[in-house]
């Protein structure tokens, strides 16, 4: 975690400090390198293939050059009608060959792009909250949407351009073989296009990069307004958000056109090089007719294989995919170096979730959030833990289930580090609630039962009845059956289902993030009664705003500036008048209910 406390940029993503360039590009290749790999029999088709209609297009100039000859020398023989034949046969093959490049190109692309968003998808959610926090979620779909599809491209692009050099190439050495002089003339001229295409390759990966960082800040702004549509329409900013949204528009038209400006003035160039070179091909060509050094026929092939040498249009196009390619997977790469938490492979001793927090130090973006906590919760045991916004309460809820790290210090369950423990064991003992639970799932029965493993059907409606949710899923259209997608759910049911979910699972851990914020009153005093009295043999961390949540635990840490000041009882912390002012209490009003 101790990379994750780099700053944000305006664009979404950590500032790299010294090395974390060179980390993000050695990502890119080896993701391509992956991705190229995943589609390998594709590309080796595909590469084949193109490789097969440069052969085409290669032998077409010297088919048709003999053909003309034979039409010319031998009017009304055989021969020349057998090699015009051949020559419909060469277009007829080329035409084929070009669709069977479209369709493996195409699938090649659907392939790659799929291959490289399962990869990323799973390398951001094993990653955990982190990810969403260093490049926002806007970013995130941008990158494994937008990115994905155009890092996708590049096997199909590398193959097809490593092919497509095999008809300028080719179309050399025929020129050679027809007259050596008419190659010497074109290899005269073929250094300063060589150097137009390596100044369009530099030129065009800067702007590619700069435009794709663009994109990505109004998507993550985007992202942002769609989550505060509510508070949007509420405060009747809608037209100071399209603004907002919509500012960086400009610099992406200004990147969008210096990008297509680099590529045009590629392409001019090699326009204005490349009849350049055919015209001298051609005049030297027709100088060694004159000396009938060439026939009729061979000055035409000559012609044509001088268009075929000059091909940089084709070289330029195939180019430029590469580099948005390589710039879109540069981008998937920052993604990758993002690390994933490591685990071990501990099991867990017979216990009843003893939580301890020993010097544990987190911090985030260069400020210390929460500095040298020591914490116990005893073994089947609750605690709250109350502070003011900012004390590093949610912070220190994520730690107990090792949804975050800490950069110094050890957070250990029964005596075991969590970073030591297995995986599955880590999640089967820990349960967690929030303040905004995901319904994730087909169904409400789908999103109580989430998680490892998944609890039987008796077990998911005791565990919404504990909630006090089975009364209001039974009244659904389909009761538990019901789509998700289809549930008109307040704050508070969504809040009792994610309560449900934590309770269906066997977990010795309980960790309640704010997740009673959304109740009433009665209801959260019923379900808290309910927790403690049917969660035997586990332990309990509640994350508590309320007087009455903390009046009920048996233990109350209080927080303040990421420290703990104070633990003890709720009736003996309340003497504190900095303590009632947590709760925004005067101390005149009672003590929650806990005399």
């Amino acid at each position: 975690m101790r990379g994750h406390s780099r700053m944000k940029t305006p664009s979404g993503h950590g500032a790299a400090p010294d090395g974390t360039g060179a980390a993000d590009e050695a990502a890119a290749r080896t993701l391509l390198r992956s991705a190229a790999r995943h589609s390998r029999s594709r590309c080796v088709a595909l590469c084949l293939t193109t490789a097969a209609a440069s052969g085409a297009s290669l032998l077409l100039p010297a088919a048709l050059g003999r053909a003309l000859d034979l039409l010319l020398t031998r009017p009304g023989d055989a021969a020349g009608t057998h090699w015009v034949l051949w020559c419909t046969g060469l277009v007829l093959l080329i035409a084929l060959l070009d669709a069977c490049h479209t369709v493996l190109a195409g699938t090649t692309d659907a392939r790659a792009t799929a291959w490289l968003r399962q990869r990323l998808v799973g390398h951001v959610l094993a990653v955990g909250p982190r990810a969403g926090e260093r490049f926002g979620p806007g970013e995130l779909v941008a990158r494994l949407v937008g990115n994905a599809a155009q890092a996708g491209t590049a096997p199909a692009t590398a193959a097809t351009l490593l092919a497509a050099l095999a008809g300028p190439v080719g179309a050399v050495v025929a020129l050679g073989l027809i007259d050596p002089l008419l190659a010497a003339v074109f290899l005269g001229g073929a250094p300063v296009l060589t150097l137009l295409l390596r100044a369009f390759a530099r030129d065009s990966s800067q702007c590619v990069a700069r435009y794709q960082d663009v994109q990505g800040r109004i998507a993550g702004a985007l992202a942002e307004a769609i989550g505060g549509a509510r508070t949007i329409a509420a405060g009747g900013t809608a037209d100071k958000e399209v603004a907002r949204i919509l500012r960086p528009l400009p610099e992406l038209s200004r990147e969008g056109r210096r990008m297509w400006r680099v590529q045009g003035r590629a392409a001019a160039q090699a326009v204005a090089v490349a009849p350049l070179l055919q015209l001298g091909v051609v005049a030297v060509g027709g100088v060694l007719l004159v000396h009938h050094r060439l026939s009729v026929g061979e000055l035409l092939a000559a012609s044509r294989y001088a268009v075929l040498a000059t091909g940089v249009g084709v070289l330029v196009g195939q180019l430029s995919g590469l580099i948005r390619a390589r710039a879109a997977a540069r981008r998937l790469g920052e993604v990758l170096t993002e690390p994933a938490p490591v685990y071990g492979t501990r099991q867990l001793p017979p216990g009843e979730g003893r939580l301890e927090l020993r010097s544990v130090t987190v911090r985030r973006g260069g400020r210390t959030v929460l500095d040298g906590v020591d914490l116990v919760v005893p073994a089947g045991r609750t605690v709250a833990v109350v502070g003011r916004s900012g004390s590093g309460k949610s912070l220190l809820a994520a730690l107990a289930g090792r949804l975050a790290d800490p950069d110094d210090g050890h957070v250990l369950l029964d005596g075991v580090p969590l970073r030591d423990l297995d995986r599955t064991a880590l999640r089967r003992a820990v349960g967690h609630a929030f303040e905004r639970p995901a319904l994730l799932g087909d169904t409400i029965e789908d999103t109580i039962a989430f998680g490892i493993p998944s609890p039987p059907p008796d077990r998911v409606r005791q565990a919404a009845a504990t909630a006090r949710a089975d009364s209001f899923v039974r009244r659904l259209p389909d009761g538990y059956a019901t789509p998700c997608a289809e549930a008109p759910l307040s704050g508070g049911e969504c809040q009792r289902l994610g309560l449900a979910r934590a309770f269906a699972h066997d977990s010795r851990l309980l960790v309640l993030d704010d997740a009673l914020s959304s109740l009433d009153t009665v209801t959260e005093r019923h379900i808290t009664e309910a927790l403690l009295r049917h969660t035997p043999g586990s332990s309990r961390l509640i994350i508590a705003h309320r007087v009455s949540t903390a009046a009920r635990a048996d233990a109350v840490v209080w927080l303040a500036a990421g420290r703990v000041r104070a633990v003890g009882t709720h009736a003996e912390l309340w003497r504190s008048a900095a303590y009632r002012e947590v709760f925004g209490s005067s101390g005149t009003e009672r003590n929650g209910g806990a005399g």
